[in-house]
């Protein structure tokens, strides 16, 4: 009788129990192997072709040209927008900003791109028409025949840009007498173009440039930029460089003390950081203020924010108008239409208006832009 084996006796062969419940180990050996992802399928042929495209491009000497480089064949320009216009209207955008010293060829070039596009189609009978974009009522008011050929149409050309000019120069000159006034402020252009898109009870209500003519007045100077070559005679902003010489006006008072210079500045009275426009000479109330330069009196009255002011054109300086301002006087010893001579007594230093205390606001402007007065002044009194 053979005797069982036990346990601890199983021959070699004898495989042992597995454990319950044990997954069975996968054979390294018989693992499966992956494929290429979809990221390798599909951005390899294309980052082959580019590599590939790249070489022959080397190899033709085409690849400098593309980026721009010395040799190769450089990418197209893109087109100036003063490739739209026709070259027989520049004489007709000088001869219409000819007409005020607001205005230059870029701006009323400016203007009528951001209207037309320099397209002379109407969208409608009734509607904007022409260049300029004039509706009926608007060319009643301002269209003539510019060019001599018997019509007046917002449709031609040269009739839209002289009645474009006549419109704008004649809003400038409400918006200079209003800023003579005190009633409106700042940039001569900034308030033109602000009535003319909006209107010029806009900007009177608002004092300035009213904030629904801001996004135009900046497209519109942006564009004018781009113009710039129309413009009869390049040159700096007004006011950028220096006068026609030093000391080409003498100091309205004997002083050489400022209180405050030209320049952006926190108002004392009202707290607004804005541009101060001219420069202020702390002097005792009742010392006499004399003219610059010689000229004519333009303006001599009672303003709200200038308090008692005077506004004196001396003409032309270099080819720009040159005018000076005196505010804040407490009497006035002037009348619209004077002629004066420097040291004329133009009034007395006060403190009227929004003044703090008794001084002279002396402003120089040329072609209606505020600029530094001091290096116009000579150095006494």
């Amino acid at each position: 009788m053979e005797t069982p084996l036990r346990d601890t006796e199983r021959t070699p062969d004898a495989e042992p129990p597995a454990p319950e419940e044990q997954e069975p180990r996968p054979d390294p050996a018989r693992r499966k192997r992956r494929g290429p992802g979809p990221f390798l399928l599909l951005v390899l042929p294309t980052l082959t072709v580019v590599l590939a495209g790249a070489v022959f491009l080397v190899a033709t000497d085409r690849l400098s040209g593309l980026l721009g480089g010395d040799d190769g064949d450089q990418a197209p320009a893109p087109q100036a927008v003063t490739d739209r216009v026709d070259p027989s209207l520049l004489p007709w955008l000088r001869k219409a900003a000819d007409r005020c010293d607001t205005l230059r060829p870029s701006v009323l070039a400016a203007q009528i791109d951001l209207r037309s596009g320099w397209s002379n189609d109407g969208a409608a009978l009734s509607g904007p028409s022409g260049l300029a974009g004039f509706t009926p009522a608007q060319w009643r008011e301002w269209g003539e025949d510019a060019n001599g050929n018997g019509t007046s149409a917002p449709k031609d050309p040269a009739d839209a840009i002289m009645a474009l000019g006549r419109w704008d120069c004649a809003l400038a000159e409400r918006m200079t007498e209003s800023r003579t006034r005190g009633t409106v402020n700042g940039d001569l252009l900034d308030l033109t173009l602000a009535a003319y898109d909006q209107d010029e009870t806009a900007v009177t209500k608002a004092g300035r440039v009213p904030p629904k003519a801001l996004p135009y007045v900046r497209k519109a100077k942006q564009l004018s930029r781009q113009y710039a070559q129309f413009d009869t005679v390049p040159s700096p902003l007004p006011g950028a460089e220096g006068p026609p010489r030093d000391g080409y006006l003498h100091r309205p008072l004997r002083t050489t003390t400022l209180s405050s210079a030209f320049g952006t500045r926190r108002h004392p009275l009202s707290g607004v950081t804005k541009l101060h426009t001219g420069v202020d000479f702390p002097a005792p109330q009742g010392t006499p203020v004399t003219a610059a330069g010689p000229g004519t009196v333009v303006f001599a009255g009672l303003t709200r924010a200038y308090g008692n002011r005077v506004v004196v054109d001396h003409g032309e300086a270099d080819g720009r108008r040159l005018q000076t301002t005196y505010s804040h006087l407490s009497a006035l010893h002037t009348t619209q239409g004077s002629t004066v001579v420097p040291g004329t007594t133009l009034g007395r230093v006060g403190s009227t208006g929004l003044s703090t205390g008794p001084h002279l606001h002396f402003e120089v402007m040329l072609d209606g832009h505020y600029t530094d007065p001091v290096p116009w002044l000579d150095g006494g009194g």
